[in-house]
Formats: C-alpha cells, structure tokens, sequence
C-alpha cells in the first residue's frame, strides 16, 4: 500500500508543479519582446514588457498613479533601446503605450506593458541601408528575450538576423518546448532599402483584445488557487490544509529536493526511523522560514535584492551542505574500513577475527556527519530553496488581506514537503534493514555504506557545479 501511495504522488508530481504556475516560464520571470518594424521612411519599435506575478506585485507597491508610471516607464525603456542606422545612432521617441493586468494565480496579477518607439525620418533616397538594434533593459533579470524585424509600406528588406515572425505570438502564448530553454536574443542586425512615403506605427491590443487573445497559460489550480477561495467556513479551511499537504507531498516528488540524497544519507549512516522524523520536521522549519524571509526580501528589499538572484546562492548553500555531509560520512566509513581490514594474527585466530570485527560492526560510537548536525546539514540542504508557488501564496495573502490564512496554509505545504522526504527517509531505513537480514555474502551489505557515502558526496559535487554555473 505505501509503495502504490509513493507511485501515485510521484505520478501526480509530474503534472502538480505545471498547475502551480500561471506563468510558464514562473513567477519570478520578467519577458522582453521587440518587434522592428521598418515602414514607410521610419523605423518603429513595438517593445511589450510582460512581468509575472512577483514582480508585477512589486511593481504595483510602487506605481503610485497608472497613467504617470507609463509615461515614466516608456521615457525609461526607451533610453535602453539602441537603434543605430548606418554609423549614427538614432532616437527613438515613444507615440503609443498601453498597460494592463491580466489575472495570474491566487488572485495575482501579472503585467503586460506596451510602448511603440518611432524614429524620424531616414529619407535616404532607395539606397541600401545598415539597421542595428539593441535592448539593454533588465539585463539582470531573468525571463524570454525576443526580437523580430518586418519591413512595410514599401519597405525592402534585404538582409536581417532576426526572424519576422514571433515564437510567442508577443509573448502571448510561449511555446511548450522552449520553457525549459527560453529565448535570449536583445538584439539584431538588418540591411533595407526605405520607402518613399511616412510609415504608419503598429497598433497596440487593448485590455479587451488582450483578454481575448492571452492564452490559458495553466490551470489556475493547485496549491495557489487555495488562497483565493472566496468562502472560508471552517469546512473549506480543514479541506483546504488537506489539499496544501497534499500539493507540499506532490512537490517533493518532482525534480530536486535531494530525494536520493536523504536515502544515500539514511543508509550511509546509522539512520533509524526517528532519524528519518527528525529530517522531516527540520525540512519543515526550514522551507517556512525560507519563504518568509524570501517574502520579507521581496516586499521590503526589492530596490536593493532582486528575490530571483538570491536563489543561486541559496542552491550554492545547499550544494555546499550536501559536500559537507558526504565528506564526513565517507571519511568515517573509510577509518572504520581501515580498522575492520584482517591482520596477519587474525588470519591465524578466525574466531578472533570474527568476534572482533562483530564488535566493531556494532559499535556505538557517533559517527561524523550522522548525528544532529549531519541531520541539521541535511535537512537544512532539502528546505532552504523556498519554493516560488509559496512565495506567491504568501504575497497573495498579503493583497487579499488574509495573511493568517496564508501563514497556515504555507506551513501546511511545508509540512506535506517534509511528509514526502520523511516516508523517502523511512522507506530507505526500512531497505536498508530488510537487507541486512538477507545473506548475501556480506559484501553487498558491506559495500552498501561507503557506496552511499560516494552517491551523498558526487550529488553534493554535481549540485556545487550546477550553482555555480549563474553566478559565474
């Protein structure tokens, strides 16, 4: 029954972290898309700023009125657009913006800002024409880049680096299969041949267009959609702690968290069912306090710490941890091999041999990196990556102002997470126990510590290359 239950998370897990997130590409993404458009004798710049649903909310903390914070962000992406002609960089002056807030999860908004830029005119009588093009704005965050370039109204394009279709319909619609890969192109270059009359810029799509047109990114289910109930009778509460248990348990299954890590660690050590608990309740600590400090960043330290930047060190910690733990359970297994290795006399007394190494095998002595601190070093590498869904939880409960409810269903999520790793943990001791009791030879009851010490400390590497690779 418990190995069926495990089966049927880990199945749920596949599909549970897509519906947590309204945005593909998460909630963390700010997504660029330019589209250069050539007409008539002017050069136009249709550029949308498409933010997900952290920070649009930042966003809106500090928008003050609508209508001036257009004006102020059209003014200020347009001083990061470069668009040379020729050798001569040429300005770009914005003609048309439009803003809105399509719904993202939990009762989120995301933020969907568009401005077209326009040249003057190029007048450069049919000759063949250089256009270079450049966006530098939000280099440091995190999101889809785009840029495609058309030519009209009498425009001839000869040559361009870009294509002049769009791979997201502007960032309507991502495509599936570049989520896990999104577009980084800020720039492109093009050869053209002007027309002869004043081109006309494109049009923007308005709130009501772009209600009809945004595509369902995901379901708006799950462990977010929790938040924004409208009923909250003490039935819905109780069911809905059930559901945030559950969705914490799903999360755990999918990719990361140091699943096969707790396993290698519980059998590499003298791991005991109370271990496995103890690992558990510290993932809980952990990941709650994770998400509240990351909402503390987000909400107060915006201006300073983009939240999203922190998670690469937040993976280098964890990365670090994992090393740590491994090299101290290697290192014991290796002084107790080291021990246990026959010596000239115990080849001649069999039965001293045998009564000596029994004891040894059964010592109990604290191991290095088994006990509390190999535990805390554990359980801390599971929960200290808070997870973005949380985040949002947490935000959402902030603007619906139900922030205890948020604060419980949180910890609730937390407590499904270190559910699912500690029944990992149990399921490993349990293995590791059933083996003991089989005769194989002693060798591969033998090998299989050190072995796991090896799979604790090639993750830990592996995860520290990973890391490292964003922040270098």
């Amino acid at each position: 029954m418990k190995k069926l239950l495990l089966v049927v998370l880990a199945a749920v897990a596949l599909w549970a972290p897509l519906d947590a997130l309204a945005h593909p590409l998460g909630n963390f993404t700010v997504n660029r898309y330019s589209r250069v458009e050539i007409s008539g004798d002017r050069v136009y710049v249709l550029y949308v700023l498409d933010m997900a649903e952290i920070p649009a909310y930042q966003e809106r903390q500090r928008m003050g009125s609508e209508s001036a914070y257009l004006r102020r962000q059209a003014v200020e992406i347009g001083e990061g657009l470069e668009l040379r002609i020729g050798d001569e960089r040429v300005a770009l002056r914005p003609v048309r913006r439009a803003l809105a807030f399509p719904e993202g999860v939990a009762g989120l908004r995301t933020m969907r800002l568009q401005v077209v830029y326009a040249s003057g005119s190029l007048a450069r009588g049919g000759e063949t024409v250089r256009l270079a093009y450049r966006d530098t704005n939000f280099g440091n965050r995190i999101g889809w880049k785009e840029v495609v370039v058309r030519a009209r109204d009498g425009v001839r394009l000869v040559s361009s680096t870009a294509p002049a279709e769009s791979v997201s319909r502007e960032t309507l619609a991502y495509p599936k299969d570049l989520l896990r890969s999104p577009l980084d192109v800020t720039g492109a270059e093009a050869s053209f041949v002007a027309g002869d009359e004043a081109g006309t810029p494109p049009e923007l799509l308005t709130p009501e267009q772009l209600g009809a047109r945004v595509t369902v990114r995901s379901a708006d289910g799950g462990f977010a959609a929790l938040i924004a109930g409208e009923e909250l009778s003490a039935g819905v509460i109780l069911v809905s702690l059930l559901l945030a248990l559950f969705w914490g348990a799903a999360h755990a299954f999918s990719p990361g968290h140091g699943k096969a890590i707790v396993a290698a660690y519980l059998i590499g050590t003298r791991g005991t069912p109370r271990h496995a608990l103890y690992l558990g309740l510290i993932v809980t600590v952990t990941h709650t306090i994770g998400v509240f400090a990351l909402g503390l960043v987000t909400l107060a330290l915006s201006e300073f710490i983009v939240p999203e930047q922190l998670y690469p060190w937040l993976n280098l910690v964890s990365a670090l941890l994992v090393v740590g733990v491994g090299v101290a359970v290697l290192r014991w297994r290796l002084r107790e091999w080291r021990r246990s290795a026959p010596s000239p006399d115990d080849l001649h007394d069999h039965h001293h041999h045998e009564h000596r190494s029994h004891g040894r095998s059964h010592s109990h002595a604290p191991e290095p990196g088994s006990g509390m601190r190999g535990l805390v070093g554990m359980g801390i590498s599971g929960g200290i990556i808070p997870c973005p869904t949380a985040l949002v939880v947490l935000l959402a409960a902030i603007s619906l102002h139900r922030v205890g409810y948020g604060l419980v269903l949180i910890v609730a999520f937390s407590v499904g997470l270190a559910t699912a790793m500690s029944a990992i943990g149990l399921v490993a001791v349990t293995a590791k126990r059933a083996f003991a009791r089989v005769d194989f030879e002693g060798s591969l009851v033998r090998l299989l510590p050190a072995a796991s010490a090896l799979v604790i400390l090639g993750f830990g590497v592996v995860m520290t290359a990973r890391a490292l690779t964003p922040l270098t």
